[in-house]
């Protein structure tokens, strides 16, 4: 018999919020709440400055939902892990972060950003990410897209992962890429409804709880822009560089160059651009039309002294490829589609970034 989330909040109502004394459920400190099945996930939000006063209640709660007749996993997560406060954000004042880290077993970690959404940004991971399983390197793919998770769709991975311990994440294996999305959490469809705070807790314990292994490269799948998600992966985490995926046209490189920007702030090195849907050859006549105008990311890698990685096509197979859970890398990997990302990833290999 599955537990229901009415059960599952009448017990967290018999947890005391030692502040207000109220219960956690009415003091609001519980949220993302999530029943299914036996599974039962939810995140305490806490004031950062009282997080260890606050550590023996996430234990109480754990412990009595473990107690409960229905339950066969419990994941209780704070958003705030130090007694320190959260670094101030604010661009005229500098963060005060303990200093990007060392993930262990992690060689290097290549954040993928874009601008602006929309410009395939999820389609080069994913295809970059095999490209590089292919040279032989031992790669990770870190889906950080928390509104907008499509690296389990993209890879053809499915199921949630376990958790041994309720504490170690276990991330799923595809096309020899080692993935850990959110959207292996929430059901298809289902919203996240987050707020910052809760954003930067949930990339922290995917980046910290999973059991990623040896990897030679970890890339990671940015949302569009320039928010706390990347904000937090470039404070908390020694990342090696930056790619910028952006289209031609003139819209989306403003919103490239501020991303380019952010990380030049945070003093993460840019190791190229990809130019996404480049060009597109009509599959009838063969003729060829920048759709989305042309050489307006050549230019600005130039402009910026840093590496055009590629020039990727506007093409229906990348498309259906990766609607089919196997990107084109691996369904059709002598095309031409698929040769522009095995050649950045060659190129990132013998330079020594990936």
């Amino acid at each position: 018999m599955s537990v229901t989330r009415d059960e599952v909040l009448d017990l967290l109502k018999k947890v005391t919020d030692p502040v207000g004394g109220s219960d956690i459920v009415a003091a609001g400190l519980v949220r993302a709440l999530n029943v299914e099945g036996g599974a039962v996930r939810f995140v305490l939000e806490v004031d950062p400055a009282r997080a260890e006063d606050y550590e023996p209640v996430r234990a109480e709660a754990e412990a009595k939902l473990k107690g409960l007749r229905g339950v066969t996993t419990v994941s209780a997560v704070m958003t705030a892990h130090s007694k320190e406060a959260p670094p101030d954000l604010k661009p005229q004042r500098k963060a005060e972060p303990e200093g990007p880290q060392k993930i262990p077993g992690i060689d290097r970690i290549i954040a993928i950003a874009s601008g602006k959404g929309g410009v395939g940004k999820s389609t080069v991971s994913a295809n970059l990410a095999c490209a590089l399983a292919a040279e032989g390197r031992r790669v990770g793919l870190l889906d950080a897209d928390v509104y907008g998770p499509s690296q389990p769709r993209m890879l053809g991975v499915s199921g949630r992962p376990a958790s041994p311990d309720g504490k170690t994440i276990l991330p799923m294996r595809n096309h020899g890429v080692t993935m850990m999305s959110i959207g292996l959490m929430t059901n298809e469809g289902q919203a996240v409804v987050w707020r910052g705070p809760m954003l930067m807790g949930a990339l922290q314990q995917m980046l910290n709880q999973v059991q990623w292994g040896a990897l030679d490269v970890l890339l990671v799948d940015l949302p569009p822009g320039t928010g706390d998600v990347a904000m937090t992966l470039a404070q908390k985490a020694d990342v090696s560089g930056a790619i910028i995926v952006s289209t031609p046209q003139d819209v989306a490189l403003l919103d490239a160059r501020k991303g380019i920007d952010m990380f030049q702030q945070l003093n993460v090195p840019i190791l190229g651009m990809i130019e996404n849907m480049s060009t597109h050859i009509c599959s009838n006549c063969g003729h060829e039309e920048h759709v989305f105008g042309h050489g307006g990311v050549a230019t600005e890698a130039e402009k910026l002294g840093v590496p055009l990685l590629a020039e990727v096509p506007l093409d229906l197979q990348i498309r259906l490829a990766s609607d089919g859970g196997a990107p084109i890398v691996m369904t059709q990997p002598e095309s031409a589609q698929a040769q522009a990302f095995r050649t950045v990833a060659r190129d990132l290999v013998a330079a020594g970034q990936a």
